[in-house]
């Protein structure tokens, strides 16, 4: 007889029965495929995002209790006009139906990648917006910086929203993102500050916050990294110039000798982002941008399809 093929491995790991020691959640645009939810069930993730598609985190919710959930809505306009603290609670009254309706939506991020040149007047804005919401039983995320973003002095300028949301039970939320990879920018240090080895200017740039500010003011909020990966977006990156999300940097990763298949580079990078938020204990995890995109402009970062090999990598975190 000839020699027998080596089984493979079922597509989805055993479930764990408890949260292991990952921080590693999943942004989902559109709940569009049944995977999403198994892997919320196998992994029992520490948080999950979800952008205008919200009902299903009810589900999520039934199979995995102790995942925090994070929803947004998207807006037509991001403009700072008029006083901050109408504009806050105009913001919060046109959106009360959809909050309510929504009880398994834990914290609520309002503006997406807020333009940070106008700091005092969104600080305002979301320190009310968190006051407001309170007063309806409901928790903010604020901040949802983009990466990169903000500058020293316009986080301190952020400290009132901060105060708030330490005030009335809220978190903050931020993105990081780099490419060709993740911890390409570590180790290079903000403008003024020195070079830390375990911080740097897109992953890992909360540590300054917490480390420098928000600590030594006795201001430490829990934090969700809303969105976290590889964006192609950022700026003085090599690699393949048109290049978006991380399946746009397959061939070279593959050139450079990083990971075996795009997907193991990719999760590779992942686990290097979740051992290093897993040492700090005000993070509460990060979203991996994005499972269940809506249109093609994202296709290059869906991560739908690999799932069940991020639950593979999730899992072994027990």
């Amino acid at each position: 007889p000839g020699p027998t093929a080596t089984p493979k491995p079922p597509r989805w790991p055993e479930s764990l029965s408890a949260p292991g020691r990952s921080r590693l959640g999943i942004h989902v645009i559109w709940n569009n495929s049944p995977d999403i939810l198994e892997f919320v069930r196998r992994t029992k993730p520490a948080v999950v995002k979800a952008v205008d598609d919200l009902g299903w985190l009810a589900e999520v919710k039934q199979v995995s209790p102790s995942t925090v959930t994070i929803g947004r809505l998207s807006l037509s306009s991001q403009t700072v006009e008029g006083d901050p603290v109408a504009a806050a609670q105009a913001f919060v009254a046109e959106r009360l139906s959809i909050y309510l309706n929504n009880p398994a939506v834990d914290y609520w991020e309002s503006w997406n990648e807020p333009d940070t040149s106008q700091m005092t007047w969104y600080a305002a804005f979301e320190a009310e917006r968190a006051r407001v919401m309170a007063g309806y039983g409901l928790k903010v995320a604020v901040g949802s910086f983009a990466a990169g973003t903000p500058e020293w002095d316009q986080f301190i300028a952020f400290l009132p929203a901060i105060a708030a949301a330490q005030q009335y039970g809220g978190v903050l939320s931020l993105h990081e993102y780099d490419a060709p990879t993740l911890d390409r920018s570590v180790g290079i240090p903000l403008p003024g500050h020195p070079a830390y080895p375990d911080r740097g200017t897109l992953a890992l740039r909360y540590r300054w916050w917490y480390e420098d500010i928000l600590k030594p003011q006795g201001l430490v909020v829990p934090l969700v990294i809303s969105e976290a990966g590889i964006d192609g977006g950022v700026h003085n990156r090599p690699g393949p110039p048109e290049a978006r999300g991380w399946r746009d940097f397959a061939q070279y990763w593959e050139k450079n000798g990083i990971g075996a298949d795009a997907t193991q580079a990719y999760i590779q990078q992942l686990a290097w982002y979740d051992s290093q938020v897993q040492q700090d204990s005000y993070v509460i995890g990060f979203t991996v941008y994005t499972a269940g995109p809506l249109s093609a402009d994202w296709e290059s970062f869906d991560i739908t399809s690999i799932l069940p090999r991020l639950a593979y990598y999730v899992v072994s975190q027990k």
